[in-house]
């Protein structure tokens, strides 16, 4: 006897992988499968002891948690099974080691704050996912808003962060979902 069928089933990642390139350590190659995809990594390379500003991509297992698009970019949400909301111009990212919301969304202004903004001119943040790095226990000046974003042009490095081409990855986050991990390293 069949089951009825309850619509198309949706296939999530489990794991992608980041390695960085042997001749520059400020790119890398994201691992899908046996898909390859340019990224760019940290200035600082890939780094055990990650420290707040030392422009590293930290090593180890992240759950991807949530993130944000920017809909006047986008114009409509990207598909993913991935919990994803709306930027909005006062968004920001309290990266000051002082604050009692370090590492954590804020809103902004928020004077005498060091924060990153959320809502970017140049679109790298026009899809963003906040990786699980330093999230719980939040450890202050170990490194805050490591994220999965876009690229620069030519992959430049990052503070830290993870980047792929604005394609590479819309079409990536159709398969990513609360269960996926990136490894990095």
């Amino acid at each position: 006897m069949r089951r009825p069928s309850r619509g198309p089933v949706r296939l999530t990642l489990r794991e992608i992988r980041v390695r960085a390139l042997v001749t520059d350590r400020r790119r890398g190659q994201l691992l899908v499968g046996p898909a390859v995809i340019p990224c760019a990594l940290g200035s600082g390379g890939m780094v055990c002891d990650k420290r707040e500003g030392d422009g590293g991509s930290p090593r180890g297992r992240f759950r991807l948690r949530d993130g944000a698009y920017r809909p006047d970019h986008l114009g409509i949400r990207p598909r993913t099974a991935l919990s994803l909301r709306a930027t909005r111009p006062d968004d920001g990212w309290c990266d000051d080691r002082r604050d009692r919301r370090y590492n954590r969304p804020i809103r902004l202004p928020a004077p005498g704050v060091s924060a990153e903004s959320m809502w970017r001119g140049d679109g790298l943040y026009d899809v963003v996912i906040d990786l699980d790095y330093n999230r719980g226990p939040i450890r202050k000046g170990r490194g805050s808003a490591i994220f999965l974003h876009i690229a620069r042009d030519g992959y430049r490095p990052t503070e830290g962060c993870v980047a792929l081409a604005r394609a590479d990855l819309l079409r990536l986050l159709r398969r990513l979902g609360p269960r996926t991990h990136l490894r990095i390293g």
